[in-house]
């Protein structure tokens, strides 16, 4: 006589019914005592047969079909939106799975930025809370492809399997009016030097260094506006837009929607995350526009962490169960997609613009790309400190053609439009200059280098007090261009006061050559500043000098020895646009100017 008592837990070909999810489930150390005093049960019982049949029959214990022993412990870290489902999937894989080499896996999901874990693996950026985990599953390849280009494979192996997906949508305020046409992401954002009598909606998205969609952002702008060269320009401006409206995190991001009911304004967001903030706001809820042309999808990887073969396996187990019908029906009960680009009409109703069927999908951006657009934009968002140098030379008084105006109400003019390019913590300073025009000195204060939000006399802002001294200051009729002895002392007065935590420079600008006979030469400035410049406090000087006579030799070796550039032109009105030229330096990594 052979029988054979086995553990056996619910077996089901779909996993479908393996859970209800409004059934609460027990703790998983209650299911492990749980399913650990069943065995025992099973045990005594047996032993009670044999010991009560003596010799007559002999029992088998088989698990086949079923799990006992010590539990195979999976730890996940999953992007925090999804992991609510995650967990809620998680509670009846654990009742339900059939274990690994007899033994039941137990899946703990935790919710853990994408960021986190990357920079965590990678060592490449700050982190907060536990980074390790036997599976990650961040809300986007954006960043397992980081660590594997750091790291390798074997600190993330990609499995191929999508959990889930969520396209970039456009959320804008409940009352706002909606756009004529759909936006593009060529359009979105401005590409060149701000006015002042600008108009357009506000775009925000979240810091790209921590978001996915923030970063995804990003590559899609500069996609749209090229990688030559010549684009640079536009990219700076490009960003400075984006960072002047950015948000830390989603919940400051939905902090603003909420606030701004009727604001011309959108915010990038995932398409799961309007959703989300659909659902806490339904007396007011944002309104989803698809960009023109496609968008680009997060599309939530299973990534592999372990290097143990058993938690592997049970990896493996745990992913197949995610691809199964009642598993993909609670993510999209949450708002997400399958990673198909499925959704559930019922979750994503047409009435807050959602689409059933998926937007055009735009390639993944490449793990270079990435890299060169976070380092640009950290690059551009370390905060400034420059000092202007105003030309007051008799030159300056000549008329520009066409405009109606000298040369000095144009480079007023050029000069404000500038100042819209800092961020308000920036910290700006501006002296004048010709010759002799303060006592001996070539060159006087008129503002000290202040952040630009800063209280100066009058209640106005340092802001307010440089737009104003650049549309008062009057040229020295009969004044000559002192240029270099200005150059010079401008250079050691930003190195005696030097700021490691900012980008410090010097911007000149001027319509004229030096001629002060008893200035420092140009050999000797030349000299002078190679010997006191240092390449780990970089002050890079640029230049943009406008006028006809104008040599642009002495300049540019200026600018070389310094590493900053030069520019001329005969036209004051293209300084706007010769601002964000300067601006690009920044995104040259081999410059002295980050």
């Amino acid at each position: 006589m052979r029988k054979t008592l086995g553990r056996h837990r619910g077996n089901n070909e779909d996993g479908a019914d393996l859970w209800d999810r409004s059934e609460r489930r027990p703790s998983g150390r209650s299911r492990r005592r749980r399913r650990r005093g069943r065995a025992f049960t099973a045990l005594a019982a047996a032993f009670a047969i044999i010991i009560g049949l003596g010799i007559t029959g002999w029992y088998v214990l088989d698990t086949s079909g079923g799990c006992g022993g010590q539990d195979v412990p999976l730890s996940v870290a999953a992007s925090p939106e999804i992991a609510p489902a995650l967990t809620e999937i998680a509670a009846g894989f654990n009742e339900n799975n059939d274990g690994v080499d007899g033994r039941c896996v137990e899946v703990e999901v935790r919710a853990a930025e994408s960021a986190d874990i990357t920079y965590g693996i990678t060592g490449s950026g700050p982190t907060a809370g536990e980074t390790e985990s036997d599976v990650w599953i961040p809300d986007s390849s954006l960043w397992s492809n980081l660590v594997r280009e750091d790291s390798g494979d074997s600190a993330a192996t990609d499995t191929g399997t999508s959990v889930a997906s969520s396209p970039l949508v456009l959320a804008r305020p409940a009352e706002a009016d909606a756009p004529e046409d759909r936006p593009s992401w060529d359009a979105l954002v401005p590409t060149s030097a701000p006015t002042s009598d600008a108009e357009g909606r506000q775009v925000q998205l979240v810091d790209p260094i921590r978001s996915s969609s923030g970063m995804a952002t990003l590559a899609l702008v500069a996609g749209a506006i090229g990688e030559e060269e010549e684009g640079r320009p536009q990219l700076v401006a490009a960003l400075q837009t984006l960072q002047r409206s950015v948000a830390p995190d989603q919940e400051a991001a939905f902090n603003t929607l909420a606030e701004n009911p009727e604001a011309s304004s959108v915010l990038v967001l995932s398409e799961q995350a309007a959703w989300e903030y659909n659902q806490d706001h339904s007396d007011a809820p944002a309104q989803v526009d698809y960009p023109e042309g496609g968008t680009y999808m997060l599309d939530y990887p299973y990534i592999d962490r372990t290097s143990d073969p058993v938690v592997s396996r049970a990896a493996d187990l745990f992913r197949e169960a995610l691809t199964r019908k009642k598993a993909q029906q609670v993510l999209l009960q949450d708002g997400f997609r399958t990673g198909e680009g499925e959704a559930d009409p019922k979750v994503l109703t047409e009435d807050a613009g959602f689409q059933t069927s998926p937007p055009e999908q735009l390639p993944t951006p490449s793990t270079e790309n990435v890299q060169q657009l976070t380092q640009a934009w950290n690059r551009l968002n370390l905060d400034s400190r420059m000092l202007t140098i105003v030309d007051v030379s008799g030159s300056m008084l000549e008329e520009v053609p066409g405009t109606g105006m000298n040369r000095m109400q144009t480079l007023a003019a050029a000069g404000t439009q500038g100042l819209g390019l800092f961020p308000d913590d920036s910290e700006l300073g501006m002296w004048r200059f010709s010759v002799g025009i303060n006592g001996d000195l070539d060159y006087e204060e008129v503002l000290p280098i202040r952040e630009l939000t800063a209280e100066v006399d009058g209640g106005a802002t340092q802001e307010d007090a440089l737009a104003n001294a650049f549309n008062t200051m009057q040229p020295v009729p009969d004044g000559d261009t002192g240029l270099y002895d200005t150059y010079l002392a401008a250079y050691r007065q930003m190195s005696d006061t030097y700021k490691a935590d900012r980008v410090n420079s010097i911007l000149m600008l001027t319509d004229g050559n030096n001629d002060d006979p008893d200035s420092i030469s140009l050999d000797k400035l030349i000299a002078t500043l190679k010997e006191e410049s240092s390449p780990v406090r970089p002050i890079p000087i640029f230049t943009i000098a406008f006028g006809p006579d104008i040599d642009p030799e002495p300049l540019n070796k200026i600018a070389e020895v310094t590493g900053g550039a030069a520019y001329t032109t005969e036209d004051p009105t293209q300084i706007g646009s010769i601002f964000l030229e300067a601006f690009s330096h920044r995104l040259d990594p081999s410059g002295q100017t980050g």
